[in-house]
């Protein structure tokens, strides 16, 4: 296995809507990209890492929630659709492409997500803590949204102030007038 480069905002792949994964490329070779896609995120360290964030524009995902759930080891997420969400509540996320990042973001209490397993196989789960905060997260990532989108205009401004002292790598930030940020 091999550690991936984790991308930071503003890439550009960070800020597309990711392409369906065809259920033909699910495949050794695919599956061999999913494990180091979870080995860099255990290493990171992370509990979600969408496949964009590895400059892989493909809508698929590796989540580790093992901490709370010690039944339910690292697994992959593919194309998924969320088909139910109900009610509402507020967590401070973090993000491995967003530097320095940590705020409240609201997301849905509740969600039923259905997906292809790393085996092609369909897939459906229901959750209301953890896992469902963090599939929510890597999903934005799939459609092109950072959590940084999801905050408060005023928050965001003071974010992208912070990114623009740090000029981390010597990536140009987008101008607050420009910026979806």
């Amino acid at each position: 296995m091999a550690l991936l480069e984790i991308i930071e905002y503003p890439h550009p792949t960070l800020l597309e809507i990711a392409r369906p994964v065809d259920p033909s490329e699910i495949n050794d070779a695919f599956r061999t990209t999913i494990d180091n896609m979870i080995e860099t995120m255990l290493e990171a360290p992370g509990v979600g890492l969408a496949a964009p964030q590895v400059n892989i524009s493909k809508r698929f995902l590796v989540v580790d929630v093992s901490s709370y759930y010690p039944d339910r080891p690292p697994f992959a997420i593919i194309n998924p659709v969320i088909t139910e969400r109900s009610g509402k509540t507020t967590f401070e996320e973090g993000c491995l492409s967003l530097p320095e990042f940590r705020e409240d973001v609201e997301r849905s209490k509740k969600i039923t997500v259905e997906y292809l397993d790393a085996w092609g196989k369909r897939q459906v789960i229901t959750d209301e803590g953890l896992l469902a905060i963090v599939i929510q997260h890597e999903i934005d990532h799939l459609d092109g949204i950072v959590a940084a989108d999801r905050i408060s205009p005023m928050k965001r401004m003071m974010y992208l102030k912070k990114l623009k002292k740090m000029d981390r790598k010597g990536l140009r930030i987008p101008e607050l007038s420009g910026s979806r940020l």
